[in-house]
């Protein structure tokens, strides 16, 4: 065979290598770029993902934290209003007995008393709950109206930081001492009979001062306090 028919067929084989070794690599070539393009999207995807996860996070401990702070805000609130109701009964003023009927009232005329009625009666069973119908301190307790004469049979005044006094009179039983401090509403005594009186009642009293003679109308000035009577 002549030199120039092995070149020639040299030349050809050597064409055709570099054909297939560039086709192998056009074809790597290609299958790398696919594998950067499905591995770059596959990133996209994976820090879409978290940051979506990250933003759920942030939002459910933002409402969290909104729903905590709504509920202290509403403690606190409560809190402020129970303070508030509270301190408002201890400054409040109240009927004397819970359930009553009327009788004799303030200033009325009649045989029963030497002078005009010095007080308002309250009709109500023996043995009724009598009350401190505002908070103060006890300074008379006693028979003989406490000092104030037998007409009031057993009786209590009570001293009030406003300088008015209450008188509850007429009592079976004494529940106090002189000196006891007392609250709104607080038990002192059970109502009765006792002294000058024709049936069971509360006699009550509003005073400038402790001693019989310096009465007010009581229901007046318990109205003038908030009081229904």
């Amino acid at each position: 065979m002549s030199k120039r028919v092995t070149s020639r067929k040299s030349l050809t084989s050597l064409v055709r290598t570099r054909a297939a070794v560039l086709a192998v690599g056009l074809g790597a070539s290609v299958v790398l770029g696919a594998g950067v393009a499905t591995a770059a999207e596959a990133g996209v995807s994976s820090t879409t993902t978290t940051v979506t996860a990250a933003n759920a996070v942030q939002t459910q401990a933002a409402a969290q934290a909104k729903a905590a702070a709504a509920k202290k805000a509403a403690a606190t609130k409560a809190a402020v209003a129970k303070q508030a109701a509270a301190k408002k009964k201890a400054a409040s003023w109240i009927d004397p007995v819970a359930k009553y009927t009327l009788s004799a009232s303030f200033d009325q005329a009649g045989g029963m008393w030497a002078h005009k009625h010095s007080g308002q009666d309250f009709a109500v069973p023996q043995g009724t709950n009598v009350m401190a119908a505002h908070g103060g301190t006890v300074v008379k307790a006693g028979p003989n109206g406490a000092g104030d004469g037998p007409a009031y049979g057993n009786a209590i005044v009570i001293k009030h930081a406003n300088g008015k006094y209450s008188q509850y009179a007429h009592l079976s039983r004494i529940d106090v001492r002189v000196g006891q401090v007392v609250s709104t509403g607080q038990h002192i005594a059970l109502s009765g009979n006792t002294g000058n009186s024709s049936g069971p009642h509360l006699h009550f009293e509003i005073r400038t001062t402790p001693n019989y003679g310096s009465a007010v109308n009581p229901v007046a000035f318990l109205h003038s306090m908030g009081v229904t009577v």
